[in-house]
């Protein structure tokens, strides 16, 4: 039969266990929140100041970029100077994520969700996922994107 103080002791090994496992899932949801807030704030920022410059200001200086028909292009100055280079001032292009998970450093991250590219005279909607990883700053920078085109067109009315 186990004595009085291994009993305590026990209880209380399963007290610290619980406590330190709760702290860590709610600062992984919180996280989780926090890049999905970052993902919203750079959809929004596209469609205030344009892709390029959206795209600039949310990738880390060696991010990732994959589209259709196109080779890798690879760090957060060519993403600028390729989207700069085929942007037109009245297409817009705005996503809303539907999923983030963090990595349990809590360095890590990623998003996925649908994509809406809308020019005068279409919309075209999509699938895009985004890997995040924060900067020196402790801010969430996207260091890989990619994006999908098959969800339709529609004509603009």
């Amino acid at each position: 039969m186990p004595n009085k103080n291994s009993i305590q002791i026990c209880l209380f090994l399963i007290l610290t266990w619980s406590l330190i496992s709760c702290g860590r899932s709610t600062t992984l949801i919180e996280e989780c929140k926090r890049v999905i807030e970052t993902d919203k704030a750079f959809s929004d920022y596209s469609q205030e100041h344009g892709m390029a410059e959206s795209f600039y200001k949310y990738a880390s200086p060696k991010a990732v970029m994959l589209r259709d028909n196109s080779y890798p292009i690879i760090g957060n100055e060519n993403i600028k100077a390729l989207l700069s280079s085929t942007e037109k001032t009245n297409h817009i292009l705005t996503w809303e994520p539907q999923y983030a998970d963090v990595s349990s450093s809590r360095d890590m991250a990623y998003t996925y969700g649908y994509y809406k590219y809308i020019t005068p005279d279409s919309t075209y909607r999509g699938c895009y996922v985004s890997i995040w990883k924060k900067d020196m700053h402790d801010q969430w920078k996207f260091v890989f994107d990619a994006g999908s085109s098959g969800l339709g067109k529609e004509k603009s009315e």
